[in-house]
């Protein structure tokens, strides 16, 4: 209760003490049935409407706050997870430098959505409801002046029949004509709250779509780029992992090949796989090749005999040239072109390799490998056209599946090792 004398005087808490005592009669013999009561069904339906709007929006305002809450949780959580694997990342692997900056980049993401979605979601939620608490009010106002009109149209009505008892009384005729005056007073309030609270309930109701489909619209945008730009960092810390376990594997190949007692073939091996593995792997140039390279298998084959009567004394060649007339074995010849009669491997083949590094064509006429992939090597149509460290061969798996030579090509030697 306000104390007299701040503000309010003896007379005015005298009133609304009055007042009081007045609307909670008046209540009781409404609910008594011994008084009609003033019912507006729209205007009940607003109020409906009203509260539920109220209740939904306080929900959605603390749905997002909690939401803000689970973003900061796992901002920090990606934070130590970032810095742990910083920590933990030797300085020797394959994209150190990236993986030191890629926290830095995951840190800024999570600051700049955590800072938007608070901005314009739940900033715009918060001024949103502040209108709520000021009609609530005004509707509780226009209960009570509801309830002083229908005390005033009751009391009126009482007035008026005791006048109608004893006209000679004048006191009679002032108490009507005072409870004339309050009835008017209490209506004119009543009704300037109603029109009001008519017209603005309505629009308030009609607002909420508008709040949510900005709200959700904006959070759906800063979500779509927030894990666009995540995703990029993913894929970038996914790749960066693959290139250490391929240097791992390269390192593991290396040493295979170091230890090999075949001093003949750990020399080729370490041309082709000498490459450090915090570098890439480079295919050697294709220039034009006048003739098959040193190492093809066409090159040690002798060249045909020369062509000589058949009476000629095999003496009349002497020195190298003796060499080359000496007849050359029939299977050796064939021994290219006949692996793969049986169905089994392809025309012409000669051997296996399996790639050890992936390698990505740029030409037509190439073969794209994957680590891992073994390709059966075959001897090309024009030994001429081989360029100097390229092979060229289908994939074993697609032989064995279709039969077909028409995707074979060429690759770089120094990506495979021999099988």
């Amino acid at each position: 209760m306000a104390e007299i004398g701040k503000g309010v005087t003896a007379g005015k808490l005298g009133i609304n003490i009055q007042k009081k005592f007045s609307r909670a009669q008046e209540k009781v013999m409404q609910k008594l049935g011994k008084a009609d009561e003033t019912r507006d069904m729209a205007f009940e339906e607003l109020v409906a409407n009203f509260n539920k709007q109220m209740t939904e929006g306080t929900k959605l305002q603390k749905d997002l706050k909690a939401y803000l809450v689970a973003v900061k949780t796992m901002h920090e959580a990606s934070r130590r997870l970032q810095d742990c694997l910083a920590d933990m990342y030797e300085p020797d692997w394959f994209g150190k430098e990236e993986i030191d900056s890629m926290a830095e980049e995951t840190d800024v993401l999570w600051t700049d959505y955590h800072d938007k979605v608070t901005d314009d979601s739940v900033i715009s939620m918060d001024t949103y409801l502040t209108q709520f608490n000021d009609i609530k009010a005004r509707i509780a106002k226009r209960e009570r002046k509801m309830t002083d009109f229908d005390s005033a149209r009751h009391h009126f009505a009482s007035v008026q029949k005791g006048k109608k008892k004893d006209e000679a009384k004048i006191a009679k005729f002032h108490r009507c004509r005072k409870a004339e005056e309050e009835l008017g007073r209490a209506q004119k309030v009543f009704e300037e709250l109603n029109v009001e609270l008519q017209d603005e309930l309505p629009a308030l109701w009609d607002s909420r779509v508008g709040l949510y489909v900005h709200t959700f619209q904006s959070m759906a945008g800063y979500q779509e780029m927030f894990h666009k730009e995540m995703g990029k960092l993913s894929q970038n810390l996914n790749d960066i992992m693959t290139k250490l376990e391929e240097q791992k594997e390269a390192k593991k190949v290396d040493k295979a090949a170091g230890n090999t007692e075949d001093s003949g073939k750990s020399e080729m091996e370490g041309a082709n796989h000498s490459e450090s593995a915090d570098s890439p792997v480079s295919p050697p140039k294709r220039p034009s090749m006048p003739g098959p390279p040193a190492n093809h298998p066409s090159a040690n084959r002798p060249p045909p005999r020369p062509t000589s009567a058949p009476n000629q004394d095999e003496d009349d060649f002497s020195g190298d040239e003796a060499s080359y007339t000496q007849p050359v074995p029939m299977e050796a010849t064939q021994e290219v072109v006949t692996n793969g009669s049986d169905g089994e491997l392809p025309p012409g083949f000669i051997y296996k390799v399996k790639a050890v590094h992936d390698y990505a064509a740029t030409d037509g006429d190439e073969l794209e490998l994957a680590a891992g992939d073994v390709v059966l090597v075959m001897a090309f149509d024009a030994p001429d056209e081989q360029d100097d460290g390229w092979l060229v061969g289908v994939k074993e798996s697609h032989w064995l599946e279709h039969k077909d030579l028409s995707i074979k090509g060429v690759f770089p030697e120094n990506f495979t090792q021999k099988v």
